[in-house]
C-alpha cells in the first residue's frame, strides 16, 4: 500500500496526468478515495511553487542562450495564445476555472505556466490554482469509481 501512494503522489507532482492520473491508478489498486484524494492533493499542490521557481531560475540564468531564447519566446506566445481568451479576460478567475476543469493540458502545470507568462500576482495566482486542483481532484476521486464500473460494463459486454 505505501508504494501505491508513493506512486500516486509521484504522478500527481508529475506533468503526466498530475492527480487527474494519480487518483485513478490509487483507487484501480484499491485504494480508499479519501485517502487516495490526500495523497494526490499533496502532490498535486506542490507543482505551482515548484514549478514556478524552475521557471524564474531558467529564465534568469539560461536567457543569454539564443536557443533557450527562441524556445521560451515561442512557447509564451502560444501560451499567450491558447490561455489569453479566458484566463486574461476573467484573470483568477479565470485561471481557476481553467486549472477546475479536469481534462488534458488544463492542470496545474499550464496554470503555472499561464500565470508566469500573464506575470499574474504570485499569491492570487497559487490560491486560484490550488482551488482549481483541489476542485479538479474532487471530480475526480468521485467520479473514479463510476468510471471503472463502466469501464468494467464495456468489456464484460464486448469480450463476454
Amino acid at each position: 500500500m505505501i508504494a501505491d501512494l508513493i506512486i500516486t503522489f509521484l504522478f500527481s507532482l508529475s506533468p503526466l496526468g498530475e492527480g487527474r492520473v494519480g487518483i485513478p491508478i490509487a483507487i484501480g489498486k484499491d485504494i480508499d478515495p479519501m485517502i487516495a484524494f490526500i495523497v494526490a492533493l499533496a502532490g498535486n499542490l506542490l507543482v505551482f511553487p515548484l514549478f514556478s521557481q524552475v521557471l524564474k531560475l531558467s529564465n534568469k540564468y539560461l536567457w543569454k542562450s539564443r536557443r533557450y531564447k527562441k524556445s521560451a519566446v515561442f512557447l509564451t506566445r502560444k501560451a499567450k495564445k491558447g490561455t489569453q481568451s479566458s484566463i486574461q479576460k476573467y484573470g483568477i478567475w479565470g485561471l481557476l476555472v481553467f486549472v477546475m476543469i479536469p481534462l488534458p493540458v488544463t492542470g496545474a502545470y499550464s496554470g503555472t505556466i499561464a500565470a508566469f507568462v500573464l506575470q499574474m500576482d504570485y499569491k492570487k495566482s497559487f490560491l486560484a490554482i490550488s482551488a482549481g486542483v483541489t476542485v479538479a481532484l474532487l471530480i475526480m476521486t468521485f467520479f473514479t469509481p463510476y468510471l471503472f464500473y463502466i469501464w468494467e460494463l464495456f468489456t464484460n459486454f464486448i469480450f463476454g
